[in-house]
């Protein structure tokens, strides 16, 4: 059953709540000095009856001597609550923006691969960074406003009721209409937010696109294009902000419009009973002062139904975003050690959305220390079939055993221990060498082991030819770094790591001879003694291989060493005519298969 909307409001604003838990005491205090600032506003209001009745009125000397310093005595107690109340509430809020803050990236580590195939990266960004702090204005802001403003329009109304009751009663039709007024803005202000949250995940990756792709954009000359991207995002979320406003003054200025009438009414019935001398000139400027103390209250309360919605849309992004079930783990079993036997039984793959499979019926045993390189065109399936291995994707039918071990029976984290890649687009993280080599080893390697890994995957050299060596930043993803430099990074970090099973994805594409002689050599170390499975579109580089597997469209067309694929005269064959016995054909043909496999 779908939950209604003030139910859904209420469901939201429970589970803020439970944040509360690990700092109850704090927010305790906090309410403590709200409600008593909020006190200090009535107690101001009551003062007023016998500063005109006695100080004015009657002559009374005592009121001269005891009313100034109240006044002073009472603006200081204020001035403290409210400093208590903001720091409070300050320290409150960090702790939840950065709780929340830490649960939402957390989650986003959990993730399956095929969510972020199907989210933008900019709202993934932008629900970290920009919802998590839409969320304090309906947690402790609101709440902030509607306990110290609250207490001091009911301080307020007890005051006005004990001077004069019926009077008094005239400012209750207030309330209602009020209401009316913020449940109709309210409404509009959610749709508004989260029609915002989408448009700021829009900007966020224009500018990410923009910055990550910065050179094709000069020089295929697009930054007329990428502007007007940009300019139109931003004019959606300046139109929306504009409307967001105007709902929110509609919202003010109806309210004090109503308060007016009320106080209007007010006035008037105190003008008749003050000419029958029903009522004091003290208790009248009590009367009338109380009611204009209640106009910032008031307006404040009905001003946080824009912050509120907007917390609230924000919230219920976020929660939906916690919900989301995490990257599946059901696997009990743990290897401490494996031999690195693989076989692929009978495995069929689609992805989502998808009418035809990427990987078909396929079947294949891999041996322990066995290399086997897979080809075929781009879309054949090669990327998709390794991908299958660290579990980035389940197979749809079939399974994958490591040393008989079907792969879903094993825990992520063991099965991904025994796994190394490297693959054509190295990810590097902006940080130091050393950092970088020792990804995923932090406190396990030593600085020794660290060295000797990039000696083996011949980094060495230009490591210590770098601005601090192995303690020089590299830049956004290696940006210093050129592509061999960055490959045989990877290299080390792979040889460090010693997992039994490594998977090399295009790792020597788009080098130049020198880089590949290097890379290629490093390779080579790293490949001793694992079970290796090589995806190449430069046959060259795989001629050595135990095995090669040609694939077509999701499917295994043939199986051979190279010597025989090369007798049987069937796709390989073919293949690698292409590449080295057509002048252009070659070079055709590896640049319309270094794409990203399906």
């Amino acid at each position: 059953m779908s939950q209604t909307p003030s139910t859904n409001t209420l469901v939201l604003y429970r589970r803020l709540l439970t944040y509360l838990r690990h700092y109850w005491k704090v927010f305790s205090l906090s309410l403590i000095f709200m409600a008593v600032s909020a006190a200090t506003e009535p107690a101001f209001v009551h003062l007023m009856k016998p500063l005109i009745d006695e100080g004015f009125i009657s002559k009374n000397p005592d009121a001269l001597r005891s009313i100034p310093p109240m006044i002073v005595l009472l603006f200081l107690l204020r001035g403290i609550c409210s400093y208590g109340n903001e720091y409070s509430t300050s320290w409150l809020t960090g702790h939840l923006v950065q709780r929340m803050r830490q649960e939402v990236f957390d989650k986003l580590l959990a993730m399956p691969v095929s969510y972020y195939d199907n989210n933008q990266s900019g709202r993934l960004v932008s629900r970290v960074t920009y919802d998590v702090t839409q969320i304090t204005d309906a947690g402790f802001n609101v709440l902030t406003v509607s306990v110290k403003d609250g207490c001091t329009v009911l301080g307020l109304l007890g005051m006005l009721l004990y001077y004069d009751w019926r009077m008094t009663l005239v400012s209750f039709v207030v309330f209602p209409a009020v209401g009316i007024c913020i449940s109709l803005i309210s409404k509009r202000l959610r749709k508004l937010t989260r029609l915002n949250q989408h448009q700021m995940g829009q900007l966020t990756q224009v500018l990410g696109e923009s910055v990550d792709c910065q050179r094709v954009v000069k020089v295929y000359g697009g930054q007329a294009y990428e502007s007007a991207r940009f300019s139109n995002a931003a004019q959606d979320i300046r139109r929306n902000a504009v409307k967001q406003s105007a709902a929110s003054a509609l919202n003010t200025s109806t309210t004090q419009w109503i308060i007016s009438v009320a106080l209007a009414g007010i006035v008037h019935f105190a003008l008749l009973r003050g000419q029958h001398n029903q009522l004091s000139a003290g208790t009248f400027v009590a009367l009338i002062t109380g009611m204009s103390a209640m106009f910032a209250p008031i307006k404040r309360i009905t001003n946080i139904a824009q912050s509120l919605q907007r917390g609230l849309a924000a919230a219920e992004s976020v929660f939906q975003f916690l919900d989301e079930p995490a990257e599946p783990d059901g696997g009990t079993r743990t290897l401490d050690q494996v031999r690195g036997e693989l076989a692929f039984e009978q495995v069929s793959f689609r992805y989502m959305n998808t009418d035809r499979e990427a990987i078909q019926h396929f079947d294949l045993r891999i041996r322990a220390g066995e290399t086997v390189a897979l080809v075929g065109s781009s879309g054949s399936g090669k990327t998709t079939l390794v991908s299958l291995l660290p579990r980035f994707y389940v197979p749809t039918a079939g399974r994958i055993t490591l040393d008989g071990v079907d792969l879903n029976d094993l825990k992520l984290a063991n099965l991904r221990q025994h796994l190394a890649m490297v693959s054509q687009d190295v990810v590097l993280f902006n940080d130091t060498v050393a950092a970088n080599i020792a990804y995923g080893s932090f406190g396990a390697a030593t600085r020794e082991q660290v060295v000797e890994a990039a000696r083996q995957a011949n980094a060495l050299e230009f490591i210590e030819a770098l601005p601090g060596g192995f303690d020089c930043l590299i830049g956004e993803n290696g940006t210093l770094l050129s592509g061999g430099q960055r490959q045989r990074l990877a290299i080390a970090r792979a040889l460090l790591k010693n997992a039994p099973i490594l998977i090399l994805d295009e790792a020597t594409s788009a080098l130049d001879n020198q880089s590949e002689r290097l890379v290629q050599s490093a390779l080579e170390r790293l490949m001793r003694d694992r079970t290796t499975i090589v995806i190449a579109h430069r046959l060259s580089t795989i001629e050595n291989a135990d095995r090669i597997v040609v694939m077509h469209q999701g499917c295994i067309m043939e199986v051979g060493t190279h010597a025989e694929l090369i007798k049987n005269d069937g796709l390989y064959a073919k293949l690698h005519k292409m590449q080295f016995h057509e002048p252009g054909a070659a070079a055709a043909n590896t640049a319309a298969a270094e794409g990203d496999d399906a």
